[in-house]
């Protein structure tokens, strides 16, 4: 039954509308559509709740309809404005030529509108919405199941209002069979959970709040269960993978380096160090995620794993998602290692190896002679980009790949790289992006998760401050005056712009351009550093050495730019995101963010951790015009007032989707998640891992539990399970 496809249940018509526009194809997959919220007579929906730019359903109360003749080209038309209330806020209905509804969209009436929301000089508003309204002849119909129950109300699309899919919905609860329950007998008892049959009916037939609950509680811990017993038998199958154990030399190289330390590591730099240690002396491969705030030495502890690799014989490649952090990697790892990193060089350290670059556009000669270091083992430490992934670059010995800012990466680049090595390799993966425990415990299940938290000695603190222009225009000429003051100090500044500017360069790194008129939300286009670097040279800032910076420059132009920033030949560094992870300059103390609302929480909290690196406070000043009030000034005001990282992440994943948490979102797929919030139900998720590890222990295959079986199967198809294989 939850197999068969919607073309069974509602027509080809209606199954076309489903797939196109909710990526729908199965009864199953309509049944687990489930609800996004519940209306109530008599209780009208939260008007001023509505964002900007999302398909909405509201139950409001029509206020007053007006009506107007207009011509236009030569032709001539009807707009009929109607705006309904929920009692405080007010949302315009707008019909181009459809006058005749004004005869039933009278003063009073009750009903269901959707549409997507749109923003008029100011006022929300809906253009052609659907609706169906309630007490009267027309729409009856429509609305008659909903009487004296709850009103569920979809995610819906401009084709299939929410109304619409109640109406396919009740067509497959009628049919509806008692469907095989993928979670066993014993976990449904000890969690006092409703069978599945019972609470697919129930969360889109509730008749009381109780029900919706306990339908949730039940859906719930369907997708933590199946989902940790996927990642569970991920686990168990690294488990049985061969591998070489890497085990340091105790007086190799990573002894060496550690002699020669000028700080003393953190305890957590030291306890993650021997976690990674016993990692790479099991015949098994690592996987191992390392996470921590920006600036607490997570390069440092990569570097050690490296090296004692480097002294079992092996080699590491640290793959970076860009050619700045991957020269800024280099270069620090050179610094670090000093002597240790010119093995068989001139004046180089006995105990010693070498670091190779590797990067897309480096000169032909260097080229050559970094592919002949890897190939022949002389070079121990591979640094890169996606170069490293390119057929002809070959390893002599494989033995770690350590992945920096992970998520930049799609799964195929890791395991090219992965494939470079003659037995699996054993697996770092870093993030600065602090992740809360539930999305560790989901997202990256099948990782041993390291965290840390504490800041090497010696970090100055930093202070934020939303700076905003809209209200208070003045207080722009002052944050000029403070970064002009660091500088006079004698120190340094970042000034980030979320666009490259001129052309089809887009708005950062990653995302596309946005042109130069405004946006259908009314909004100016982003601040572009090519506009913003000479308006500062010229006002503001004159006087200044200012550079820009951003990933349309030619590589060699970039690293020189950086070169002359870390040596302090710049003062100011007009740049984009590029210079968001890795850039490790200690005399920057100041950044200015323009249009800080246009970038997420995460990423302000990354850019921020530019400055203050040093033994100088650091200050960042996040620009913005977004009014008080808003959810973009809300954002901004959270990131200032505070620095945990950690805090911040679970804002941010409150505020966003949640992704696939298999991570086929890459591809465009719909999230494995509907009624589960990684964030939210923490307790849901750590005792399904219990269960689920519990039972792919006892029985690995699942040979005695064929329907968990079969929606793990479902789970992890054939795209997920070449996702986790990879991964």
């Amino acid at each position: 039954m939850l197999d068969d496809p919607l073309k069974s249940l509602v027509g080809d018509r209606t199954a076309a509308v489903l797939e196109k526009g909710l990526g729908l194809h199965t009864v199953g997959e309509l049944l687990r559509h489930y609800p996004r919220r519940y209306a109530e007579r008599g209780q009208l929906t939260d008007l001023a709740s509505l964002e900007i730019d999302e398909h909405a359903t509201v139950m409001a109360r029509v206020e007053r309809v007006s009506s107007r003749q207009f011509s236009r080209g030569g032709r001539r038309g009807s707009l009929l404005e109607v705006v309904v209330t929920d009692g405080r806020g007010r949302l315009k209905l707008t019909f181009f030529n459809q006058h005749w509804r004004e005869k039933e969209l009278h003063a009073g009436r009750v009903g269901l509108f959707s549409g997507k929301v749109g923003d008029f000089r100011g006022q929300r508003q809906l253009a052609h919405p659907d609706y169906v309204l309630f007490d009267e002849e027309a729409g009856a119909d429509d609305v008659a199941a909903f009487t004296d129950q709850l009103i569920p109300v979809y995610p819906a699309t401009a084709q299939l209002p929410s109304w619409k899919i109640a109406q396919c919905v009740r067509v497959a609860l009628d049919s509806l069979r008692d469907p095989a329950d993928p979670l066993p007998e014993h976990v449904l008892a000890a969690q006092g959970l409703l069978p599945l049959g019972e609470a697919l009916r129930l969360v889109h037939r509730p008749q009381t709040r109780g029900d919706v609950t306990r339908a949730l509680q039940r859906l719930r811990w369907d997708e933590a269960f199946v989902l940790q017993v996927a990642l569970a038998q991920r686990r168990a199958a690294t488990r049985a993978l061969p591998a070489v154990a890497r085990v340091a030399a105790p007086d190799g190289v990573l002894a060496a380096f550690d002699a020669q330390l000028p700080f003393a590591l953190t305890v957590g730099q030291q306890e993650i160090g021997e976690e990674i240690r016993a990692d790479l002396a099991r015949a098994y491969p690592m996987n191992r995620l390392l996470q921590g705030e920006v600036g607490s030495g997570k390069t440092i502890v990569a570097l050690r794993a490296m090296l004692a690799v480097v002294d079992s014989g092996g080699q590491a490649a640290l793959l970076a998602p860009t050619e700045v952090l991957a020269q800024q990697h280099a270069r620090s790892i050179r610094a670090m290692l000093g002597p240790l990193a010119e093995g068989g060089l001139l004046g180089g350290a006995e105990r010693g190896t070498r670091v190779a670059l590797l990067t897309g556009s480096q000169p032909t000669a260097a080229r050559r002679q970094a592919l002949l270091e890897v190939a022949s083992g002389d070079a121990g430490i591979v640094v890169g980009t996606h170069a490293l992934l390119q057929e002809h670059v070959s390893f002599f010995d494989l033995g770690l790949v350590v992945v920096d800012e992970q998520h930049r990466f799609g799964v195929e680049q890791r395991d090219a790289l992965r494939g470079k090595a003659d037995a699996p390799p054993h697996v770092l993966v870093m993030t600065a992006t602090p992740i809360p425990r539930t999305v560790a415990m989901t997202v990256f299940g099948d990782l041993e998760v390291s965290t840390l938290r504490e800041l090497p000695r010696g970090r100055s603190p930093i202070s934020s401050h939303v700076v905003p222009v809209g209200e208070k225009p003045h207080f722009l000429e002052r944050a000029w005056s403070r970064l002009r003051e660091e500088v006079a100090a004698g120190h340094q500044a970042y000034v980030v712009c979320p666009r490259i500017g001129e052309g089809p360069a887009g708005e950062s790194e990653e995302e596309q351009p946005t042109g130069d008129e405004p946006d259908d939300t009314g909004r100016r286009p982003p601040l572009a550093v090519l506009d913003v670097a000479p308006m500062l040279a010229d006002g503001p800032l004159a006087g200044l050495r200012i550079d820009v910076l951003h990933g349309k420059l030619p590589p060699e132009e970039k690293d020189d730019v950086m070169r002359r920033f870390a040596a302090g030949e710049v003062d100011v560094l007009v740049a984009t995101t590029v210079v968001e992870v890795g850039v490790d300059v200690p005399n920057s103390t100041a950044m200015v963010v323009m249009d800080a609302d246009r970038f997420g929480v995460s990423q302000l909290h990354q850019l921020r951790g530019r400055v203050g690196r040093g033994a100088a406070a650091g200050i960042c000043l996040l620009v913005t015009d977004a009014e008080a009030g808003t959810p973009a000034r809300e954002r901004l005001d959270a990131v200032a007032s505070t620095l945990d990282g950690f805090e911040l992440s679970r804002l941010d994943l409150e505020q966003r989707r949640e992704g696939d948490v298999l991570g086929t979102s890459q591809s465009g797929k719909r999230s494995s998640l509907r009624a589960l919030a990684v964030v939210r139900d923490e307790d849901v998720i750590r005792a399904a891992r219990e269960e689920a590890t519990a039972v792919v222990e006892a029985d690995p295959d699942l040979a005695a539990h064929p329907a968990l079986r079969s929606a793990v199967r479902e789970l992890v198809d054939a795209e997920r399970a070449d996702y986790l294989e990879k991964a």
